[in-house]
């Protein structure tokens, strides 16, 4: 068993903490919303809260037990309900796939027993088979954790979205190592040069990571920083544009709406927003948003021609390199990580919010779907979402590699996503 996070090796007994820590952190985050906000629905591009705790175990049932092992599930209509989410272009689109929901104490009793069925299958059953499309290199094992791992952030945009009076707070599950030195507010020149997108090797990837792509990108210059809130006040003070997502006013100040209370805006925090807002701030400066291939140049790339593991060269990530991991809830000053600055001194490429791309997202040429989620990618391959690049405070180290890739539709603004400027 290969995966980019464990480079020295993974046996079954660290498969099977993965497992266990990745569903302790879900639990956890269930006990955000109140009980009486169980069946809310925060965001009405997305299923209600009440989804995510069936889909979770049940798609692990799915993938692992049914259909890379080829048994028996535990509740069939409950593995049909909660098999898979929605994404919808408008509310309008957003159906449910029920009117009736099960009872939390039912749902929660399908998960205890899916994770006694998931845990017997990661101790005893042959997981890494390589006879069998789903189980080679333990495909489906990995599918099944990183899936869960990717809705943890999901449940928080959820969360984000409920009344304070709704949830209960809860304190960040990691400390951080946060550092802030001098701040420099400039574009810094990256030369012409090759990139590497996608995975190479053996190691876990999802589908749309491969075949990896060597690209050529010319000479551009980047942004040294992500775009702060104070920065976009000034275009949005200059333009009349709406505000982001995340900000509200309050007594005639703007504020920040942090998942457990509202702030005083933090001008020198990064902006979230949607791709086409990030475009427009950017055109009123006259410059544009990077490519992938600029992204991965600005972030892995050296002077030497040399490409790296991480920005911050090839240890794996830690609570010093960046805003990730459930360090803080919230995004925090730029450049308060000078541990993970790239080759270039470009800060926060990786944490303190998913950077928006203008790249359409697309298959690499060879691509191949997934056996165990073959449906993962290619249904977004529409020309309607964008790729994203780094991670946000609340994505987990383990999904942190050069070759993984997000996407999001352009206008959807719940997402912790920032951007930097770039210009030819």
């Amino acid at each position: 068993m290969r995966h980019a996070a464990f480079p020295d090796g993974l046996n079954r007994d660290r498969l099977i903490d993965w497992y266990r820590d990745t569903r302790r952190i879900t639990r956890e985050l269930f006990t955000i919303p109140k009980a009486e906000a169980y069946y809310d629905r925060p965001v009405p591009l997305r299923n209600p809260i009440v989804f995510y705790e069936g889909h979770l175990p049940a798609f692990a049932i799915n993938t692992l037990i049914k259909l890379a092992l080829k048994h028996g599930g535990i509740d069939p209509e409950f593995e049909a309900l909660f098999a898979r989410g929605i994404d919808p272009e408008d509310e309008d689109a957003a159906q449910m796939p029920t009117d009736f929901w099960p009872s939390r104490e039912d749902i929660q009793a399908y998960g205890r027993d899916a994770d006694d069925l998931i845990f017997h299958a990661l101790c005893d059953g042959p997981i890494d088979d390589g006879t069998v499309p789903q189980t080679r290199n333990a495909e489906a094992a990995f599918t099944v954790i990183e899936h869960e791992q990717m809705h943890q952030e999901t449940l928080l945009y959820l969360f984000h979205e409920l009344p304070y009076e709704r949830k209960n707070p809860i304190a960040p599950f990691r400390r951080s190592a946060a550092s802030r030195g001098d701040v420099v507010k400039d574009m810094v020149r990256i030369p012409a040069g090759e990139a590497t997108l996608g995975g190479s090797g053996n190691d876990f990837g999802w589908d749309n990571e491969f075949p990896p792509m060597r690209v050529e990108a010319g000479e551009f210059s980047i942004d040294r920083h992500d775009v702060t809130n104070g920065d976009y006040l000034e275009f949005l003070q200059a333009t009349g544009a709406n505000p982001p997502h995340f900000w509200t006013k309050h007594d005639g100040a703007w504020q920040w709406r942090g998942l457990f209370e509202l702030q005083p805006l933090p001008l020198d925090a990064p902006v979230y927003v949607t791709h086409d807002e990030a475009g427009a701030y950017a055109a009123w400066r006259g410059k544009r948003l990077p490519s992938e291939s600029e992204y991965h140049r600005a972030a892995f790339g050296t002077p030497s021609g040399e490409e790296r593991l991480f920005p911050w060269e090839s240890s794996q990530p830690d609570l010093s390199r960046g805003n990730f991991g459930f360090a803080n809830w919230d995004p925090v000053a730029i450049g308060s990580y000078p541990a993970g600055a790239s080759a270039w001194g470009i800060h926060d490429l990786v944490g303190n919010g998913w950077e928006w791309t203008s790249t359409v997202f697309a298959p690499f040429p060879g691509f191949e779907a997934m056996s165990s989620y073959p449906q993962y990618s290619a249904d977004f391959f529409d020309g309607k979402h964008y790729v994203m690049k780094g991670a946000s405070p609340v994505t987990p180290p383990e999904l942190i590699r050069r070759s993984f890739r997000n996407w999001f539709r352009p206008s959807y603004p719940y997402a912790y996503a920032t951007f930097r400027c770039a210009h030819d």
